[in-house]
């Protein structure tokens, strides 16, 4: 029987703090809920302050009260997702010489084994228990994992708090045992050099920010380890990996907006060479093949990208020469190289497609699909000398399907089809692509997947979806969890606006900086257009957005709050402009090539005023909002979505619901484990359909 006691709502007390900029005064009545000692609490979360601990749990606490009359619906959800998730599974083997490598999950387990076998069968060797290792920590994830070139060890990393502070081991394949060698706070590679016995990987600074890379040999103290660059600049980040080939090592440095790579190669007899310093909103990345680099690049008004080619011994800008031409509206996202071949992803009008290049003579041919939405990925193999190329493949409706593309045969075999267990008929769906009419005269993809039974005579509520920053595409993937809400009524859209590069990367800057407002007047514009087209009703949508894509929707319910019914942000950017203004913070300084610099710029800082979500609240109804956030997210810092909540239900003039749950034990990427970030999803859909009213609604099919 449930606890019939009401929950009691917590008040986050006001204590007002000031701050001025640009002449202009903010008053903060909630600022006191960051702790100081933030970068203390994002290894350890026990760290947090007492007086902060005590309102989050409680927020908690009343989010576990309010919610109780959805216990049966959110065991239902997580039942049915469950369901969908083969829990006995693993990875299609990738070749690499004598050894398949691969993944596997055991049923009831949450973290993935990493194992391998002799090369097309034999016995199964288990390397790396993700369960075992994640016996008695409250937080597990693997970072990158590498094996060397000569099949005997393999580097690793783990984070155990969700704070994104990697650390480093080795194993020893052969023998199972680990090394002495452990290195903390680790955020980039591991990569191997050719020797077998170096290793290339990133450190972070104790603001969390990749800063160096070092090179450390098997066997010697972590902290006699070689530092082979540093940035020096907070508002570049530093990666490391290896070309294709093998040949390279490649160190990467880059914000949003441009960046810069040195190359070396990878036996470590040259140090490295930077192939194009970097300059404002240019931006290349770089391969190798023979005696050249292949370099995917916006240089020279490339704006949706060129591949280029420059001879190794004379990689910069004035030895480029145009390999595959910038073509408007064709977006190249990614390039892959292999002994013989060269493949590009790309995506034009919202669809992304796979183009292979025979190197020796420049044919081309597009690996083609013909559904009305989908979603294409390229998985990295191991092998370099090879005609075989491994793709993905999946749509809203159809199953993620795992091929070998043979490139000159142009022969695809089927590997893998994701198995749901609880059953899926295609069929029983309808997946349409729309263009909305924006604001300023724009087409607006959206993507929209119902059941074909679905009544849609302007009714029915309807789950809409968005992100629209950073250049990043929505794909329109099988997403096994959506279903437990298309098959209760509840149609669920993409709206693919401004900020991302559906479009190609005009549609991406055309959604930042000070353009940024077309991001949510985007958004606004296809909600409405759903429900011009029968989808939907105005006040029966639920929007959802995930970090930049919280920011979108913390705009929209300022905004047009009569449109929606219920919203949730979850670990939401929504006091983007006082981020922004702190250079302290992890991921502020790489963030001014997205929004601008508002320390320096009083335009933008009056700009990222009109529209943070947090600085708009005010005094009108606002629909159902669920905000939730990670304690030890470095990304968007729980505070953010705690102050918001704080506010809005201080603001709020209807009756609706203002909800707030943080996890106290994950970061930005919430619950590690494969079932139980169901259970935060169970909680998201719960929200809605209790919005909706539709807590005892059953699925169909």
């Amino acid at each position: 029987m449930l606890d019939q006691t009401p929950p009691i709502l917590p008040r986050a007390e006001k204590r007002p703090s000031e701050s001025t900029h640009h002449g202009h005064v903010r008053v903060d009545d909630y600022a006191w809920l960051r702790d100081e000692n933030w970068q203390r609490v994002m290894r350890d979360p026990a760290a947090l302050d007492a007086d902060i601990r005590a309102y989050l749990e409680a927020e908690n606490a009343y989010t576990d009260g309010v919610m109780a009359e959805t216990e049966a619906l959110r065991g239902r959800l997580f039942d049915e997702m469950k369901g969908r998730i083969k829990e006995v599974d693993s990875s299609v083997p990738l070749p690499d010489g004598p050894w398949d490598y691969l993944f596997r999950y055991v049923e009831g387990g949450q973290h993935p084994q990493l194992c391998r076998r002799p090369r097309g069968g034999g016995e199964e060797q288990l390397l790396l228990d993700g369960d075992a290792m994640a016996q008695g920590q409250p937080y597990f994830r693997f970072g990158g994992v590498s094996h060397s070139p000569d099949h005997r060890l393999l580097a690793y990393s783990t984070d155990t708090a969700g704070g994104e502070f990697y650390t480093l081991r080795i194993l020893d394949m052969e023998t199972g045992d680990l090394l002495d060698d452990s290195v903390p706070d680790t955020g980039g590679g591991p990569v191997w050099g050719s020797d077998a016995k170096t290793l290339y990987y990133v450190r972070r600074d104790d603001a969390n920010r990749p800063r160096w890379v070092y090179r450390h040999r098997v066997g010697a103290d972590p902290a006699q380890d070689e530092m082979i660059f540093e940035e020096s600049n907070p508002a570049y980040f530093v990666g490391v990996d290896r070309t294709e080939s093998g040949r390279f090592i490649m160190i990467s440095s880059a914000d949003h907006s441009s960046g810069e790579i040195r190359i070396m190669p990878a036996d470590g007899s040259a140090d490295p060479v930077l192939i194009a310093p970097r300059r404002p909103s240019i931006e290349y990345d770089v391969t190798h093949h023979d005696d050249r680099f292949l370099i995917r690049t916006n240089a020279e008004g490339a704006e949706d990208f060129a591949v280029v080619e420059a001879p190794i011994d004379a990689p910069g800008p004035e030895n480029w020469r145009t390999l595959i031409p910038h073509e408007v509206g064709r977006h190249i996202r990614m390039i892959m190289v292999f002994a013989n071949h060269l493949v590009r992803l790309e995506r034009a009008r919202a669809l992304p497609r796979i183009v292979v290049r025979r190197l020796s003579d420049g044919v081309e041919h597009t690996v083609a699909f013909d559904e009305e939405a989908f979603d294409l990925g390229l998985i990295a193999g191991y092998e370099y000398d090879t005609a075989t190329l491994r793709l993905t493949y999946s749509s809203p409706t159809t199953p993620r399907r795992t091929y070998d593309y043979d490139m000159e045969s142009r022969e695809r075999t089927l590997l893998k089809e994701q198995e749901v267990p609880s059953g899926h008929d295609p069929d029983s769906y309808t997946v349409r692509r729309l263009f909305a009419p924006g604001h300023d005269g724009v087409e607006i993809p959206v993507t929209v997947l119902h059941r074909k039974d679905q009544v849609l005579d302007g009714t029915a509520p309807l789950y809409l979806y968005g992100y629209g920053s950073y250049g990043i595409s929505m794909p329109d993937y099988f997403d096994t969890d959506v279903f437990s809400l298309v098959d209760r009524g509840v149609p669920y859209a993409v709206a693919h606006i401004r900020g991302g590069t559906e479009m190609g990367r005009r549609w991406y800057l055309d959604g930042k900086m000070e353009k940024k407002e077309n991001t949510f007047h985007d958004f606004i514009s296809v909600a409405e257009h759903l429900i011009a087209e029968g989808y939907t009703a105005k006040g029966r949508i639920a929007a959802n957005g995930r970090s930049a894509g919280g920011m979108l929707v913390g705009a929209i319910a300022n905004m047009r709050p009569d449109l929606f019914c219920s919203i949730a942000g979850e670990v939401p950017f929504v006091d983007c402009l006082t981020t922004i203004l702190d250079d302290s913070l992890p991921l502020t300084p790489p963030e001014w090539t997205e929004w601008g610099n508002p320390i320096e710029s009083e335009a933008v800082y009056r700009a990222m005023l009109s529209y943070s979500p947090y600085d708009n609240v005010t005094a009108q109804p606002y629909p159902d909002i669920l905000a939730t956030g990670g304690l030890t997210d470095p990304r968007v810092t729980y505070w953010e979505p705690a102050k918001w909540a704080a506010k809005l239900r201080e603001m709020n003039t209807s009756d609706s619901t203002i909800l707030l749950w943080i996890n106290m034990e994950a970061g930005h990427g919430g619950a590690a484990g494969r079932f139980d970030r169901l259970k935060e999803i169970a909680l998201t859909y719960a929200f809605f359909l209790r919005s909706f009213g539709m807590i005892d609604a059953e699925p169909k099919g």
